[in-house]
């Protein structure tokens, strides 16, 4: 059984899209649903539910601004709209599907469907994640696990190089020569990294001591096997030196 949320401003509307899905009853229910934006936000930061109904036209925020504020996008949207030129935008903001008022039996049969299999494929994509997290967690030869652009990586510490901080975003640099982006701060990488191996030199880097040529005392810098140059910042110096 599918557990739906509705956010509509206009209360007929909502109330209708909610009797619509009394025709799926045996498919689908509608847990909560909400005509103020900001209590749907609210309620959805600690709620998931199977899928969300969301109205693009609210006058204190619309539908896609709604989808950036969320916090928890784990579920799919779809799109309630009278206006079809929305159609586009809405599958580009993370939409899986739209809807145009007033709604259509068998459109909304359709979405639920789709609903369905995206449910369906992530499920089997989060399980399949837990497995190989939990094999990696226990073996013997743990490897670095990093989760970016929808894949999880694993790593050998001998693969990287260092990793340098870009605000609320990381990159780790490889000794083959690829970047990794991630959407973490570096403290965040730096408690994914092996600390007997790993040395976080400067506010902006973190270091394989293991990749360490040479140490310039007056420049102030490391140099990487790579040739790579990395500052050592003032108040980490002391403490870098005792971890060579």
């Amino acid at each position: 059984m599918l557990e739906a949320v509705i956010v509509d401003d206009e209360i007929k509307a909502l109330q209708s899209l909610s009797w619509e899905l009394t025709n799926f009853s045996n498919e689908i229910k509608v847990n909560a649903s909400f005509t103020d934006p900001m209590e749907a936000l609210d309620y959805l930061d600690s709620n998931t539910p199977d899928c969300l109904f969301l109205d693009i036209e609210m006058p204190t925020m619309d539908g896609f601004q709604f989808i950036q504020k969320l916090k928890n996008k784990n579920f799919p949207v779809v799109i309630t709209t009278a206006y079809n030129q929305y159609a586009i935008k809405a599958l580009k903001n993370e939409a899986i599907d739209y809807l145009l008022k007033p709604i259509d039996t068998d459109d909304l049969k359709d979405t639920i469907v789709k609903i369905k299999k995206f449910n369906a494929k992530n499920f089997t994509a989060e399980r399949l994640e837990k497995i190989l997290l939990n094999f990696n967690s226990n073996s013997v030869h743990k490897k670095i696990t990093l989760n970016t652009d929808g894949k999880l990586m694993f790593l050998e510490s001998d693969e990287i190089l260092y990793a340098e901080s870009d605000g609320n975003y990381s990159t780790i640099f490889l000794s083959d020569g690829q970047k990794i982006v991630l959407t973490k701060k570096l403290k965040e990488v730096n408690e994914l990294l092996p600390q007997d191996s790993f040395f976080r030199i400067h506010n902006s880097y973190i270091i394989n001591l293991n990749k360490i040529k040479e140490f310039l005392k007056t420049d102030g810098y490391v140099v990487l096997k790579s040739n790579h140059k990395i500052p050592v910042s003032r108040q980490k110096k002391s403490d870098f030196l005792d971890m060579l």
